[in-house]
């Protein structure tokens, strides 16, 4: 479902920008974007995903939104976010990126940030449901799956396990707990 509703909004935004910015330019805000997404990624999935609710309407909306997916991590349909928080996301990172660049970079920088959108979610799915073949397919599914049954309180970064190295959230390496 994700790649049919932002697909088309990523190459559009990328034929948006092209002429304006050229192939080097647009490779390099769209890495730029991609950046920006897993920074998001990881923030959201561990300050907002991961709070403390307090009251018994932010427990149950705050267990709607994340908890649900730690207590059913094999449940296909608790996998993805949903469509309108989604477009909040990518409509604000739209908005800051026209911000603070011309209209041609912050295109690129926008198709960046949701096509990083949609491998976290291809990722994610297939971190839950497969058996990785490749080493670091391997390592991310370690990674995420200690995250849901050791230690929730570490490995925030699904797709970018290395801004739990930059924030000290990584999660002891296997065997070592």
């Amino acid at each position: 479902m994700p790649v049919i509703l932002y697909g088309p909004a990523v190459i559009l935004l990328t034929a948006l920008a092209l002429p304006h910015i050229g192939w080097p330019s647009l490779v390099g805000y769209g890495v730029i974007g991609y950046l920006a997404w897993t920074l998001t990624e990881y923030w959201v999935h561990r300050a907002a995903f991961h709070l403390t609710p307090r009251g018994p309407r932010t427990q149950r909306l705050h267990w709607m939104v994340h908890g649900l997916h730690h207590d059913h991590p094999s449940d296909s349909r608790r996998l993805v976010l949903h469509p309108l928080a989604t477009l909040l996301g990518n409509s604000t990172t739209y908005g800051i990126s026209h911000t603070l660049f011309d209209a041609g970079a912050a295109d690129a920088v926008t198709a960046g940030f949701i096509a990083g959108y949609l491998l976290y979610e291809a990722l994610h799915y297939h971190l839950h449901h497969n058996s990785p073949s490749s080493v670091l397919g391997r390592r991310l599914r370690a990674h995420h799956l200690r995250h849901h049954f050791q230690d929730d309180g570490r490995g925030f970064g699904i797709s970018c396990p290395y801004w739990d190295t930059v924030f000290g959230t990584a999660p002891a390496p296997a065997g070592t707990q």
